[in-house]
């Protein structure tokens, strides 16, 4: 059996806060399989490496020998999480939802042991509240406390509205630690509210209110805003071994650190280690080579992250492509862009005539490949490609289409 303290050091590497740690502790010290929580709203097709900073903290429960809950919020992500925002999430369809929560349950088990995981959708239980349920768990919160949390507390002095069934999302989400009875539920930072919620709940119903642990949130390829699949920002575990291996070497120095703090499984000491061989002369760009070959590896194989290696090498580095390359994301309300006018739009032409001429004399790369018809329209597609003009431009771009909803906000 693994060490007490070796086991807890490894449960709190990485969380930001844990509310309360000494019952982290009691509970960890019964020896006893442990529920642990972590939700996830299916609000976009596909997980990326924002997700996986949680997936790895309940993979790293399993190893310990806990029962982990992977709860997919179909009911939620109905209502749209309002965390964060100064606006109300546009609700998703049930169709869109379920959709997308197929792929969750493919992806997921890259990650977490599926002997060892119990997936749940939250709309097995909140279905069966129905109307007399919801107004009787909306009575146990105020208006006033709901008030308290940050994102509605601005909203409400900017006089920007808050709908009524937004105040919903948190006491839902807290709703369910009460019906799959959580001993620890996971999140990130931005969910301490929702998290806290889950305890007060259990408290009201007589259960032992769950241990909260929050993590912080994953930067995107960007280095400011959080990774998102909305704002092309991301890396999907779902991509191929070429693309999150290009896309890890395209962050930068900076981020790299970020990175392997929250996403490797190196020891602390080991990344210490790899800092100070920098501090000391290394090239950051091998360190970085590191993490891209680990993240890689551990989406795919060992022998795909060292191919990616020499594809990278051999693509980009002979090519003097630059390491930290923007990813620009692209909307259209047809099935695809005339490529000159994709140029325009991503801002790496100044018109659409520019596009051309460059095109013309063999200046636009696509994915390292010298495009050759000027008049090519660019489909719709989920995944970046590169783009070269000229010898200094670069971008990932991806064009998607409007869906029904952002295209009727925009008429």
């Amino acid at each position: 059996m693994q060490d007490f303290n070796e086991a807890l050091e490894i449960v709190k590497r990485g969380a930001e806060e844990i509310l309360l740690e000494r019952e982290l502790v009691i509970n960890l010290k019964k020896g006893i399989p442990l529920r642990i929580k972590a939700g996830f709203d299916p609000t976009a097709p596909d997980i990326h490496l924002g997700h996986t900073v949680l997936l790895n903290k309940l993979r790293q429960f399993q190893q310990l020998g806990h029962h982990v809950l992977f709860l997919i919020g179909d009911f939620t992500g109905m209502i749209g999480d309002p965390t964060g925002r100064n606006v109300a999430r546009k609700p998703l369809t049930h169709e869109e939802v379920v959709e997308n929560a197929k792929t969750y349950q493919k992806q997921v088990f890259k990650i977490l042991d599926p002997d060892k995981t119990e997936i749940l959708f939250n709309s097995s239980w909140i279905d069966k509240l129905g109307a007399k349920g919801i107004i009787e768990l909306a009575a146990q919160y105020t208006v006033a406390r709901m008030l308290e949390r940050e994102d509605f507390k601005n909203r409400y002095h900017a006089e920007h509205p808050i709908a009524i069934h937004e105040f919903l999302y948190p006491l839902i989400q807290g709703y369910d630690s009460v019906a799959i009875r959580a001993d620890i539920e996971i999140g990130g930072t931005d969910q301490k509210f929702n998290l806290l919620m889950g305890r007060e709940l259990q408290k009201h119903v007589g259960q032992k209110p769950q241990v909260v642990m929050t993590f912080p949130l994953l930067e995107g390829l960007d280095g400011v805003q959080k990774m998102s699949k909305s704002l092309g920002n991301y890396i999907g575990i779902h991509e191929s071994a070429s693309e999150i291996f290009g896309k890890v070497m395209s962050i930068s120095d900076e981020l790299m650190w970020r990175y392997y703090e929250v996403l490797s499984f190196l020891s602390t000491t080991e990344i210490t280690k790899l800092k100070q061989s920098v501090m000391q002369g290394a090239n950051p760009r091998d360190v970085k080579i590191k993490l891209a070959e680990e993240i890689t590896a551990r989406f795919h194989s060992l022998e795909a992250a060292r191919k990616a290696h020499e594809a990278f090498i051999a693509q980009f580095q002979k090519h003097l492509i630059p390491e930290n390359i923007p990813t620009i994301s692209l909307t259209t309300n047809t099935e695809g862009l005339p490529v000159a006018k994709l140029l325009k739009e991503a801002g790496l032409v100044q018109s659409t005539s520019e596009g051309i001429r460059l095109i013309e004399q063999g200046g636009v790369r696509i994915n390292n490949e010298r495009l050759e018809d000027k008049a090519q329209i660019i489909a719709v597609d989920d995944k970046a490609q590169l783009y070269q003009v000229g010898k200094r431009k670069f971008a990932y771009i991806k064009l998607q289409k409007l869906n029904s909803s952002e295209r009727k906000t925009m008429s």
